[in-house]
């Protein structure tokens, strides 16, 4: 059986889905069959984040709708050929996560769940999840939403949740007298990793390619060490 990550945060803007998409490109290096499941219908982005911009011509709308089976809805990754993109349909979809969760973990290794920002998605994926990955950044208002989100999850079943804080700005925490360790108390999870501020991020978006591909330095190799972290490796929290 597959492993299920759930990719959360308290609010929008923190790089939710360009972390999923990132993690899932990395354990794809490591030999690993994923997925990506975009649980956003209302505003997806995944596809983009994978290099995959319109590329998907079934989503999982039309599985459940019977149109097609879930092999059919898969949209291959050009530069990983172990990665799957299952896209998110236009409008939501109620019974989603018992309808798709069982049949991918019996096909892949990993299944990576990139859930709308905020606390909507708890109650339909949270309890088809081994493991939340909450994102958030070093500012005050990320670090309380994410202590929220990592509570909710916890209320619809998901008890093992690891925090990731994403854009590091170390000019912004000597500016602002703050650490990592300030998020990580505030939040109140166990770090998984820290992603730096990094423009090679928002280049490969308008480029139209996984950021991985570009870089092996940055947001990517920081990436690439979290996602050895999620495979069971020892890898050193920072660098």
């Amino acid at each position: 059986m597959g492993k299920v990550i759930l990719v959360a945060s308290g609010k929008g803007g923190t790089g939710k889905s360009t972390s999923a998409a990132a993690l899932a490109c990395a354990l794809t290096e490591l030999g690993r069959k994923v997925v990506c499941l975009d649980a956003d219908a209302e505003l997806r982005n995944l596809d983009l984040c994978l290099g995959l911009s319109d590329c998907a011509v079934m989503d999982y709308g039309d599985v459940l709708a019977g149109r097609c089976s879930i092999a059919d809805a898969l949209t291959p990754s050009r530069e990983y050929p172990a990665l799957s993109l299952l896209a998110a349909p236009l409008e939501p979809a109620e019974g989603c996560a018992e309808a798709l969760i069982p049949a991918l973990t019996q096909d892949f290794d990993y299944c990576l769940l990139d859930c709308p920002g905020g606390l909507s998605a708890a109650s339909q994926w949270a309890p088809w999840a081994d493991l939340a990955l909450v994102v958030a950044a070093t500012d005050p208002c990320s670090q309380r939403d994410a202590a929220r989100a990592a509570q909710v999850l916890d209320e619809h079943g998901l008890h093992t949740a690891r925090l990731l804080i994403n854009r590091v700005s170390r000019r912004f925490l000597r500016s602002a007298q703050a650490t990592l360790d300030d998020t990580i108390d505030s939040v109140g999870l166990q770090l998984i990793g820290y992603v730096p501020e990094d423009q090679s991020v928002a280049l490969a978006l308008a480029m139209g390619k996984p950021l991985l591909t570009l870089s092996r330095r940055g947001a990517a190799a920081a990436f690439r060490r979290i996602a050895r972290r999620l495979d069971g490796q020892s890898v050193p929290l920072r660098r």
